[in-house]
């Protein structure tokens, strides 16, 4: 099991922050029916109710935007992957499919507006997992980004370096078809104890409906 922890250097930027990681044994598949019929009600739910400016106001994104801020960076060019996720929505782009794992953790992040992370444990080096800040020059790779400037922006590290920010997770950690060991984080830069909670627990819903979750454990942190 990993460990997950925050570093003073977050905290003392950002105290507020309450984060949630759930460990599961899963099967993954391209794709789910059941799912995106969930999936396609949120989209029909923020296209109601939310427009570009209004989404801002979210707690989980306006939280996570202020605390780019207090780290150092400028949320507006890197925005966070919740804002990304939304305006996307919002804008009528449409949402890209990518696994059955992938989509339910986006569809969390869109219902609960939190910067959801998701990982292959089994590519996790070392057994604990730390949120600091990134450092100048630190080298990082995003999921379909190529190199990231991650000075400035919350990120999680563990042996090997840094493998997620809010932004964009690390092409090493990334979840595949062929993930059996799954690791979540639910980033809660609002402080909202138990509104993370509550999302973890629908992750694990979905997990359990979706991809045949087994041995499925919430730790806060």
């Amino acid at each position: 099991m990993i460990s997950v922890s925050v570093s003073n250097e977050l905290r003392d930027k950002w105290p507020a922050f309450v984060g949630a990681a759930l460990f599961a044994d899963i099967k993954n598949s391209p794709d789910s029916d059941g799912l995106w019929k969930e999936i396609n009600e949120q989209i029909s739910f923020l296209q109601t109710h939310y427009d570009t400016e209004s989404i801002k106001h979210i707690s989980g994104i306006e939280a996570t935007r202020k605390a780019y801020k207090a780290c150092g960076k400028d949320p507006s060019r890197y925005r966070p992957s919740n804002e990304q996720l939304i305006r996307r929505i919002i804008q009528n782009k449409g949402l890209y499919h990518v696994n059955t794992v992938v989509d339910m953790l986006n569809l969390a992040s869109m219902k609960f507006g939190y910067s959801i992370g998701g990982f292959d444990s089994c590519l996790i080096k070392g057994d604990k997992a730390v949120l600091g800040v990134g450092r100048k020059d630190e080298p990082y790779e995003g999921i379909g980004r190529g190199i990231l400037n991650i000075e400035g922006m919350p990120v999680y590290r563990d042996d090997e370096g840094g493998f997620a920010t809010p932004t964009s997770d690390h092409e090493r950690t990334k979840i595949s078809i062929d993930t059996k060991n799954l690791l979540v984080f639910v980033n809660g830069y609002d402080g909202d104890e138990n509104n993370v909670m509550q999302c973890a627990a629908f992750i694990e819903r979905l997990l359990r409906l979706y991809a045949f979750a087994k041995d499925v454990q919430i730790r806060q942190f």
